[in-house]
């Protein structure tokens, strides 16, 4: 019966720091408790008593059930939430399942706060350059902020599905008249034509470049 208590505990605990977007630095740095007993909280090791678990509540902005008691707690609801009074977590898309939307709860690796200040308008989401094929403009695991939808204008650069609709890749779109190619910055690399036997889809507009966010 106690295990069954922590690990309702710790499955809720953690829906909660990934809803905020937090770990368990965060969590012990804003509550004052040790980071290595929230550390066995989240790993079910432990449950927390009285006070302690009153200021993880505190800190949520939960009620104590919603950490006692076994229940569904979204990780996400939507692709992108209010975070606090200022900020939005946007995902940043990891391996891409296949007939999912694309920002789904299963496509997204991590989520990262970005202030509304600063925010594009759109659907937006992150993904996590691989490779030097956008070098140097975009280099190897920047991170590129994205619009969702379906067609960009010519020269522009996109977020593109391709291998049967399971790999996001970053290019720059060319189209002279029918045709539709997915340049390279990097002039090793030969251009992709996109043609029935070698499809490809876009699925976002590439809006900004940052490197080294967030990276553990």
């Amino acid at each position: 019966m106690i295990d069954d208590i922590k690990a309702i505990f710790s499955k809720n605990l953690n829906a909660l720091m990934n809803r905020m977007g937090v770990n368990v630095s965060d969590v012990s740095d804003k509550t004052g408790i040790p980071y290595s007993t929230v550390n066995d909280w989240k790993n079910g090791k432990k449950m927390p008593r009285g006070g302690n678990l009153q200021k993880l509540a505190d800190y949520f902005h939960v009620n104590l059930s919603d950490l006692t008691s076994e229940q569904k707690i979204s990780n996400i609801p939507s692709n992108a939430i209010p975070f606090g009074k200022g900020f939005t977590l946007i995902p940043v898309l990891g391996e891409i399942a296949c007939g999912d939307p694309i920002t789904a709860e299963e496509n997204v690796e991590e989520y990262i706060r970005i202030s509304n200040e600063d925010l594009p308008h759109g659907e937006l989401f992150y993904l996590r350059a691989k490779g030097n094929s956008m070098e140097p403009r975009i280099q190897n695991n920047a991170k590129v902020l994205c619009r969702v939808q379906s067609d960009v204008e010519n020269g522009e650069i996109a977020a593109v599905l391709v291998n049967g609709d399971t790999e996001a890749t970053l290019k720059r779109v060319k189209k002279q008249g029918d045709i539709v190619m997915l340049i390279a910055e990097n002039n090793t690399y030969s251009p992709y034509v996109i043609t029935k036997d070698n499809p490809a889809r876009i699925i976002g507009k590439a809006l900004e470049v940052t490197f080294g966010l967030y990276d553990n």
